[in-house]
């Protein structure tokens, strides 16, 4: 990587250094006092863009050495149906997303910047996720008396946490901290690839590796030991959609897409602003292209000659032109004086 990267930096420095050199073959007027400042002007703007590209494959060459010595697998790209520029969530993989981490995943993670008004108009109606909201318990206040009590949810409050703080949490984990999923997959390098990598890529231990007690091998996480165990398997939980398989893939890859979601709620509507930004800035550019050449067609269509023959002919011309009115102008003022003479 280091050899690959001196080449291109060499390359990079050469071919700036020939651009400095290059000369044009249009031949071009000469003001005094503005070549030497394009000149320069154009050497500031070569080394400019030279440290640039020298600084982005510096950068680049550092992240692939930070990648190379990982200390975990790198997860396989998955076809995602939602990667697409103009491509949206899939909502039915996003309800059946919400089912599994609703009985599989929220024992343990909390999603604590959802609430249940974000599900409706996406994966459910207003009353489905108003029946979801009520099942859950919040304790609320003080009431007029000043005490706290307890209500069933509504749709602008959020998700619950399985657990009442940080505390608590590592206690029943065995010292881990199971982190919050609103954002797992924005927060994570490889996104709903390395979720869904992490997911399904338990396995056993290689020889000599050793686990203390509590941890579970995944060779896609960091250091291969993790808290979690194995919570994605066949048949773990029970779509409503009978020709769904719930398998583990199928599992995991709708988990992925509910967190997805979480991460990005306006994710389509972005796309979809994106294309109405297209469509009239086409609509606009075309209109502004036009009026452009329109009015200005007269003015870069002109040509302005300048040569000293004809500037000093017309010269010529319009002294003698100011000599004859200045010739009839006189001759005018005879005549009245020699009339007026006449009638005295």
């Amino acid at each position: 990587m280091a050899n690959k990267f001196r080449n291109l930096n060499s390359k990079l420095c050469q071919l700036a250094r020939s651009s400095f050199q290059r000369t044009s073959v249009r031949p071009r007027m000469s003001f005094p006092g503005r070549e030497s400042g394009f000149t320069g002007n154009r050497k500031v703007l070569g080394a400019l863009g030279a440290l640039t590209g020298t600084a982005g494959l510096l950068i680049y060459a550092l992240e692939s050495s930070v990648d190379a010595s990982s200390d975990c697998v790198h997860p396989a790209h998955q076809h995602w149906n939602h990667k697409g520029l103009l491509s949206a969530l899939d909502k039915e993989s996003v309800r059946r997303g919400y089912t599994v981490y609703k009985e599989v995943c929220s024992s343990c993670h909390s999603l604590q910047y959802m609430a249940y008004r974000n599900l409706v108009g996406v994966c459910m109606t207003e009353a489905e996720a108003k029946a979801e909201a009520e099942a859950i318990t919040v304790r609320d206040g003080p009431n007029d008396e000043g005490e706290y009590y307890e209500r069933p949810g509504k749709l602008s409050d959020h998700f619950p946490s399985p657990y009442a703080n940080e505390e608590a949490a590592r206690s029943a984990n065995n010292g881990s901290y199971p982190p919050d999923l609103s954002y797992i997959v924005s927060a994570r390098k490889g996104g709903e690839d390395y979720v869904f990598s992490l997911l399904t890529g338990y396995c056993e231990p290689p020889a000599g590796f050793a686990l203390r007690d509590g941890l579970y091998f995944n060779p896609y996480f960091s250091g291969g030991a993790i808290a979690m165990g194995k919570v994605v398997d066949n048949e773990v939980v029970t779509y409503e959609d009978s020709d769904v398989p719930a398998s583990a893939a199928q599992i995991a890859k709708d988990v992925c897409v509910f967190l997805k979601w979480t991460s990005e709620p306006e994710s389509d509507e972005r796309r979809l602003l994106l294309i109405k930004v297209t469509l009239i800035s086409a609509f606009l550019i075309g209109i502004s292209y036009y009026i452009k050449r329109f009015k200005w067609s007269t003015l870069k269509s002109r040509k302005i000659f300048f040569i000293p023959e004809l500037e000093a002919q017309a010269k010529r011309e319009a002294e003698k032109a100011a000599k004859a009115a200045y010739k009839a102008k006189q001759q005018e003022c005879n005549k009245c004086e020699n009339q007026n003479d006449k009638k005295d």
